[in-house]
């Protein structure tokens, strides 16, 4: 299939692929907290028939230099800019705190038809990266709505890493201990996918070493559950973090991050997920 490309300055740094002959199911493609524009997925989507535009929402010019206190506005305007090339079936397709984002977003912004959530929370956490006055700390909440912070589960900074050799640490105890050292904080920062009228798709490994993103989906499948909403969980146990769907490059290793998992295992995750990702996706159409 023939695609379309642009680079995108405005209203904020990404990218835009979308099949020459035009589409009417529009995705908004968001990375986690590495932060990058996710070209080579949003390429493969519009490969599949979809208008895709990955863009930075965190670390680029007039934007806050880490997740920290991010307007969820800026994941609602993608949804004008989806709709406003032509989209008619609105989806958001997130990893990591980018899944967060997706997840809050469909909460909060009833155009969403389909949320795709790879490796995703159930609840909202605190920064990650400074806000735009610097500061790491005080911990703050990822997130804004209306210009009010979302309620969120801060970090319990007494958490040391296992490992002591210099090498690539997993972070997932730091979120498992500060869930018990702010069991106090869960309910209010609990994701109320319940209330989002998108349909919801979940993937996630089991070998996740970032964040527990397997019991994360359980209780966001179980939240969806509980009032009959609509939603599909696909797993892995022995895939990490990082998913790939075929035709995408394995993720690059990293020198501070253990994220679980093995490439091959996260290859054979993303392939399993890649049809009912496409039939999310597609369904109505």
């Amino acid at each position: 299939m023939d695609v379309t490309e642009h680079e995108l300055t405005a209203p904020w740094q990404g990218f835009l692929a979308a099949p020459a002959r035009g589409g009417d199911i529009g995705v908004l493609v968001l990375a986690g907290s590495s932060g990058r524009v996710e070209r080579e997925r949003a390429r493969l989507l519009a490969q599949q028939g979809m208008t895709a535009v990955s863009i930075r929402w965190f670390g680029g010019p007039g934007q806050s230099p880490g997740i920290c206190e991010i307007p969820l506005e800026t994941f609602t305007m993608g949804v004008d800019f989806l709709r406003s090339n032509g989209a008619e079936r609105i989806a958001v397709l997130g990893t990591s705190k980018g899944a967060e984002a997706a997840l809050l977003t469909a909460v909060h912004d009833p155009r969403v038809d389909v949320v795709v959530a790879i490796s995703p929370t159930s609840r909202v956490w605190c920064n990650v990266g400074p806000g735009r006055d610097g500061a790491h700390r005080p911990c703050r909440s990822s997130w804004t709505w209306r210009e009010k912070a979302v309620p969120f589960v801060p970090l319990d900074d007494s958490w040391t890493a296992a490992e002591a050799d210099g090498g690539p640490v997993a972070i997932r105890g730091w979120y498992e201990l500060s869930e018990r050292t702010f069991a106090d904080l869960l309910p209010s920062a609990e994701i109320p996918v319940d209330r989002a009228r998108a349909d919801l798709l979940l993937v996630a490994g089991g070998d996740d070493a970032m964040w527990p993103s397997l019991p994360f989906a359980e209780q966001l499948a179980r939240r969806r559950r509980s009032v009959g909403a609509t939603v599909r969980l696909i797993t892995r146990d022995d895939a990490g973090h990082r998913p790939r769907f075929p035709g995408e490059s394995p993720a690059p290793a990293s020198p501070r991050f253990r994220y679980g998992g093995t490439a091959e295992a996260d290859a054979r995750l993303g392939a399993v997920a890649w049809p009912h990702v496409l039939d999310a996706l597609r369904c109505g159409n």
